[in-house]
């Protein structure tokens, strides 16, 4: 069985990063780079002879492979995610609080929380350790790249399960900001519950008949014309789920990328996704100290979203 994750290992960070870990199988091949190239069949062979060359594929006790290392067996290895022409963000995160345990940050739009796909040091979390030298950090949970707002990080292993255990139960409260078309016959507030799973792409969501995993309670809080701006309290955590629950009433939140439909504005940072993670507030299982942070992100104001929506009609 082939396994692939980011593991606690011996091998140390490199420029923010945790390295990341396969398995190799019973397999016949000659030459490492032969099984990662045909593991990884996404990324060239070049790639790979790239790391190897940079030292970036080690072995289980920290030693470089190189080209023309022999295939073996029933190990871990790990390697440095490294990627050419990285995309630049140009928005910058705040730090709101941090103690031994604990760190809140302020993510802006475009930015991912964690590496993926062909984003590593344009990352919240690579950016975090680089500035601040913690090589443990780690989300306690997280939020889409497109949505801005505040993300909890855990600094000590030993406490982790501790803040980790307050999404598990419910124990914290959060509430966001968004900017969607507006519904006078929608009678709100309201809550709006629906079973949701993987879609397709495999990035959506999609809801189906069932009974209800995902729960939010909507309120409208001022109207602009065609739009308004609403408050949400998801009540449970699925993916997506605040922007395919508004998507589902009618009131797709501003510039949303895919839903109800794929755009191209995910690239766009002129019209960053009008979706904010605004308050969370909840008691602290370590110091037991009531917490709540507020972000300093902010949508678009109703001036500049008639100027975005005339400029995209003509």
């Amino acid at each position: 069985m082939q396994r692939e994750s980011s593991v606690s290992s011996p091998i140390p960070l490199r420029a923010g990063l945790s390295p990341s870990c396969v398995w190799l199988p019973n397999a016949s091949h000659t030459l490492l780079l032969d099984f990662l190239t045909t593991r990884f069949n996404e990324i060239p062979r070049s790639i790979w002879q790239d790391r190897l060359v940079e030292g970036l594929v080690l072995n289980q006790q920290g030693v470089p492979f190189d080209l023309d290392s022999p295939y073996i067996a029933n190990q871990h290895i790990y390697y440095y995610r490294h990627i050419e022409n990285e995309p630049q963000i140009p928005f910058i995160e705040q730090v709101l609080y941090q103690d031994e345990h604990l760190l809140v940050a302020d993510k802006p739009h475009f930015l991912p929380v964690i590496p993926s796909g062909k984003y590593v040091q344009e990352t919240l979390l690579t950016r975090l350790k680089n500035k601040l030298g913690l090589d443990d950090l780690a989300p306690i949970h997280r939020i889409d790249r497109e949505t801005a707002g505040i993300v909890l990080f855990s600094i000590n292993p030993e406490t982790r399960d501790a803040y980790q255990a307050l999404f598990r139960n419910h124990s914290i409260h959060k509430t966001y900001e968004a900017i969607a078309s507006n519904r006078e016959d929608l009678m709100l507030p309201m809550t709006y519950q629906s079973r949701m799973v993987k879609g397709e792409p495999f990035f959506r969501m999609k809801e189906i008949e069932g009974e209800y995993n995902a729960k939010t309670d909507i309120e409208r809080l001022e109207v602009n014309g065609d739009f308004a701006k609403y408050r949400l309290s998801p009540i449970t955590g699925k993916q997506h789920q605040l922007r395919v629950h508004l998507a589902a009433l009618g009131i797709p939140i501003l510039f949303d990328p895919f839903y109800p439909a794929l755009s191209d504005w995910k690239s766009d940072y002129s019209k960053p996704l009008q979706l904010l993670a605004k308050d969370i507030a909840f008691v602290d299982p370590v110091s037991q100290r009531s917490h709540q942070f507020t972000s300093e992100q902010r949508l678009l104001d109703w001036e500049s979203i008639v100027q975005l929506m005339h400029r995209h009609h003509d």
